[in-house]
């Protein structure tokens, strides 16, 4: 884990490199982000962004999407994989949320890991988009590869257990924030296979950086074997 200055130093590294920190799901009525990020599952938020007008065109309201037939849906969502599951779960989340909230998406995290397909990611997301709440981590897939090489983590895999010991070193008014910069960090630099090191901004408080430096510097004037 790292010290208060360095994660201070993080977080504002990542703001002044990414100072407009918006959710890259685009949706205009709450209920629409909640079911973005379902889709988004294994998926793009690029291919979502592709796929969810027509859907919210052909159903325009909760109750639209409550009464339509799962084949139906399953058609428009194709692409984005998994489409069956995520299908059954929008409509069946449509009526509960009509059947049991009143037709508005819940506020609190026990409510919103109720309805189908919703998990502690899209809950967090939800409360901190939507209803602003403070302290909520979202972690997806970049949350949870670029802390672990930061060093905010142990390096666990288990986006529960990311949550977990990110909670605590964020202060709650940045940390959902935080995540949305870790995504564009992630697509953008600190990808997958190939890190962009040299060009990362973190460079001086990564844990990964820094042990990749060492392995090149003590290779240095070897000879081949």
């Amino acid at each position: 884990m790292k010290d208060p200055a360095a994660v201070a130093a993080i977080i504002s590294g990542l703001k002044d490199h990414y100072p407009d920190a918006l959710c890259s799901l685009e949706y205009i009525k709450d209920y629409e982000l909640l079911f973005s990020v379902r889709l988004a599952a294994q998926c793009t938020d690029e291919r979502v962004n592709q796929v969810t007008p027509a859907l919210f065109a052909r159903y325009p309201t909760l109750e639209s999407l409550a009464e339509a037939d799962v084949h139906d849906i399953e058609a428009y969502i194709h692409s984005t994989g998994f489409f069956r599951a995520k299908a059954r779960d929008i409509v069946a989340a449509s009526r509960m949320l009509l059947d049991e909230y009143g037709g508005k998406v819940p506020d609190t995290m026990e409510a919103l890991l109720k309805l189908p397909g919703v998990g502690r990611k899209t809950a967090n997301l939800v409360l901190g988009d939507i209803y602003k709440k403070p302290g909520a981590v979202v972690a997806d897939t970049h949350c949870i590869r670029i802390s672990g090489r930061l060093g905010l983590t142990d390096g666990t895999k288990d986006p529960v257990k990311v949550e977990q010991q990110l909670r605590p070193q964020l202060p709650p008014e940045e940390s959902n924030d935080f995540c949305h910069r870790l995504v564009l960090h992630g697509r953008a630099v600190c990808i997958a296979r190939r890190p962009q090191c040299q060009s990362c901004v973190l460079r001086p408080w990564c844990d990964h950086f820094a042990k990749s430096g060492q392995t090149a510097r003590g290779t240095e004037g070897r000879e081949p074997a």
